[in-house]
């Protein structure tokens, strides 16, 4: 499995789109390119939840958003390399709905919240067993001047 490196402000993006939808579960699609055995996610982009129902415990991705996502890639030379949720009250482990929605290729990067917090940020992707397994992931902070 390849390291996921969190570039620039990617990270807090995904942990400020996930607070400000608590309790409800937030989504959306991280981009960047494959470096070294490293998928460098330099780019994030937030997209409504568009779960019917209880948003709190589910969440789903429009296909438009996901065509979208598809573009947004090809335009910019970017590999859309996953996407994101949060698990509210949760821990950072992906559910069974999770992984029936899994598809190869993608990382999986959940964050656990509670209240106003993100506790845990954790990658998954699936093996060839259909099966996830959990992906190192690492954030690098902007240098401050």
């Amino acid at each position: 499995m390849e390291r996921v490196q969190l570039v620039e402000s990617t990270g807090e993006v995904m942990r400020a789109h996930a607070i400000g939808t608590f309790p409800n579960e937030c989504c959306g699609f991280f981009f960047g390119e494959i470096q070294d055995g490293n998928r460098n996610v330099i780019e994030v982009r937030p997209v409504s939840n568009t779960k019917d129902g209880d948003q709190r415990r589910r969440f789903s991705i429009s296909p438009m958003d996901y065509l979208q996502a598809e573009k947004y890639a090809l335009e910019k030379g970017l590999v859309l390399l996953g996407v994101y949720h949060s698990h509210p009250l949760h821990p950072a482990i992906p559910s069974v709905h999770d992984l029936k929605q899994a598809v190869p290729f993608f990382s999986y990067i959940i964050l656990s919240v509670y209240d106003d917090e993100v506790t845990t940020i954790r990658s998954w992707q699936l093996d060839e067993q259909s099966q996830f397994q959990e992906e190192e992931i690492h954030e690098h902070q902007p240098i401050k001047h």
